[in-house]
């Protein structure tokens, strides 16, 4: 069984008793430096840490005014914006805890979460998310309040943020040091964030996490040294999610200023405004500006396009060297000199022109698209850990770079490989448990701490974990050999500019198939580009044309796997997978049995004898 040995340097502070003690020192120790930026009209607007201490201190004020007591959940039911980071960081000041909602959850999921949780209080976005918590009222009696950032109130059931300010004052006034108490009381053990896993099958789970773990996350991102309080972030991802929360807790640790701003058609008009230094993302969206600009470059042909392949072919030769800790030719360098005034800047310029490093988590990415990024001169981190770890496990060093790796464990956190391949986790930043489920707990979380991942990995002779698949998602053919069908998936989506989704399919055939999903923006571009008529994405997706094309890249796929993975046949489905259906979590991952029940007839059309 491969396991590492934990590393940890008795020398660096310990962690914070709490996330909300965090907070309070963060706004000690630098009141004056900015704290977030966000929209604001047709700009930005900035705050202090002393600014968003002021708001911070009376929105948990007015929520000790409600009634809200130690541990007891507060819902958020919103998209990323600066009021999330508010309310979030105000619930803990207050003693409670944060249940986190998806803003495209169904109104039965949300009653089911709140429901599940206990949930006193909810912050609601707006009248979308209102009309859901008014919807299922009657299976929601724990809920005594609703706090709407831009939806209607009614000054009875539903307050506005104005209202609830107001509370806050007022409480403050009477009692000024009703927070600070609050605060004093938090442990490391006391619970801090109820996250409620998407799960590509059954009912979520809450995941129970206490201060110790966000606190832990923060120090032990410190500790590696690549992030300082002269950064700029930029924050997309949903703060409902692990991954957003766990740059929160960097954030406090560290004190750099953060650029908020959860609208996903903004992104890169954003980052050319902004202009930050870092940003983290799911491999979706790398895999999406990669496909963007290289789908770009094809439809131009001629010489746009033998420069952009020859400064990339460069910028890859370059990148590699230092990889591997030689310093390219003088001959290769002056090309490099060149590429990188005639295409390369420009791609980093499309991201704002001073990003040090990007970071990608969630899912895995494919190693091509990281190299890409890194002829460009943009590094692509790879990170590891699931909602039960905090969202951190390892991560990818800038000076420690494996492509298809996710780096080494954090600081206190050890990792083992089972012998059937799972991976196995210990450390603070696991959790306590799942919420009301002791049996589902015993059954991942061991008495002496060690977390079934039920992911497949392995160590490599650097120590870094290498992921291979979920243990739930491998596929035995009817012949007996083994597919990993996530890293076919992630292949064909770097080989693929038009590519959405792929759902490889073989378990107990006697070969693989795939059903295949394209990106609606890239499909019309394509399109257009071709000369097709522009119609809807289903009548565009059956064309003989797009056809022939996936079929190429699917080609292409075949030609880098062993024989028993190539996909023999493949269907284009008439529409791309979404949340709002059911077929993808919130966090895109693909629901597999969903998938496969919802087109059993068109993936059996597969396996009938011609």
């Amino acid at each position: 069984m491969a396991s590492t040995t934990p590393t940890y340097d008795d020398t660096r502070p310990e962690p914070a008793v709490s996330l909300a003690r965090m907070f309070y020192d963060r706004v000690a120790a630098t009141p004056d430096r900015e704290a977030f930026r966000f929209p604001d009209g047709s700009g930005w607007r900035s705050v202090t840490w002393r600014q968003t201490g002021e708001t911070v201190r009376t929105v948990a004020a007015g929520l000790l005014a409600l009634g809200i007591r130690p541990e007891e959940r507060v819902a958020i039911l919103s998209n990323t914006r600066v009021e999330w980071l508010e309310a979030d960081l105000a619930i803990m000041c207050a003693g409670a805890a944060t249940t986190t909602v998806y803003p495209t959850t169904t109104a039965d999921d949300v009653a089911f979460i709140l429901a599940d949780s206990g949930s006193r209080i909810a912050f609601a976005e707006d009248d979308t998310q209102i009309a859901k918590l008014r919807s299922r009222r009657d299976h929601l009696p724990d809920l005594v309040r609703v706090i709407t950032f831009d939806g209607q109130a009614d000054g009875e059931w539903v307050l506005s943020l104005h209202d609830l300010l107001a509370l806050g004052a007022r409480r403050l006034v009477e009692d000024p040091g009703a927070v600070d108490r609050a605060v004093a009381a938090i442990g490391p053990e006391h619970l801090a964030t109820l996250i409620y896993t998407s799960g590509t099958t059954g009912q979520p789970k809450g995941v129970e996490l206490p201060h110790r773990c966000w606190t832990y996350i923060g120090a032990a991102a410190d500790n590696l040294g690549i992030l300082s309080a002269a950064d700029l972030q930029f924050l997309w991802l949903p703060l409902s999610h692990s991954f957003g929360k766990m740059l929160e807790a960097v954030q406090l640790q560290i004190g750099f200023p953060t650029a908020v701003d959860g609208r996903l058609d903004r992104i890169v008009e954003n980052l050319a405004e902004v202009r930050p230094t870092f940003m983290a993302g799911p491999p979706r969206i790398f895999e999406k500006v990669h496909a963007k600009v290289v789908q770009t470059v094809q439809e131009e042909g001629g010489l746009k396009r033998r420069l952009f392949t020859w400064a990339f072919r460069v910028g890859e030769e370059v990148a590699g060297s230092r990889v591997e800790g030689r310093r390219p030719s003088p001959y290769v360098r002056a090309q490099h000199t060149v590429a990188d005034r005639l295409v390369l800047t420009r791609i980093r310029d499309r991201l704002g022109g001073r990003i040090r490093f990007l970071v990608s988590g969630s899912a895995a990415l494919s190693p091509d698209v990281a190299r890409w990024f890194h002829a460009a001169g943009l590094l692509v981190l790879e990170g590891y850990g699931l909602t039960e770890t905090s969202a951190g496990t390892c991560m990818v060093l800038p000076d420690d770079v494996a492509f298809g790796a996710v780096g080494r464990p954090l600081d206190r956190t050890e990792v083992r490989i089972a012998s059937d391949g799972e991976i196995f986790v210990r450390g603070p930043g696991v959790m306590r448990g799942y919420h009301h489920l002791p049996d589902a707990t015993a059954e991942v979380l061991s008495a002496d701490g060690w977390l079934a991942t039920g992911d497949v990995g392995e160590l490599d002779q650097r120590g870094h974990l290498r992921i291979t698949d979920r243990k739930k998602d491998l596929i035995k053919t009817s012949g007996g050999k083994y597919i990993a069908p996530q890293a076919i998936e992630i292949i064909f989506k770097a080989v693929c500019p038009l590519a959405s989704q792929m759902l490889v399919h073989a378990d107990g055939r006697s070969y693989a198939t795939a059903l295949i999903t394209l990106d609606p923006e890239a499909l019309t571009q394509w399109s257009r580009a071709e000369g097709l008529p522009v119609t809807d994405y289903s009548a565009l997706a059956a064309s003989p044309a797009v056809h022939e094309y996936v079929a190429a890249c699917v080609a292409e796929l075949n030609s880098r796997l062993n024989r028993w993975e190539t996909i023999k046949q493949f269907r284009i489905l008439d529409h791309d997978l979404s949340v709002e259906n059911g077929e993808l979590t919130p966090s895109m991952k693909v629901r597999r049995k969903v998938i496969e029940t919802a087109y059993h007839d068109l993936l059996d059309s597969m396996y009938v004898p011609a």
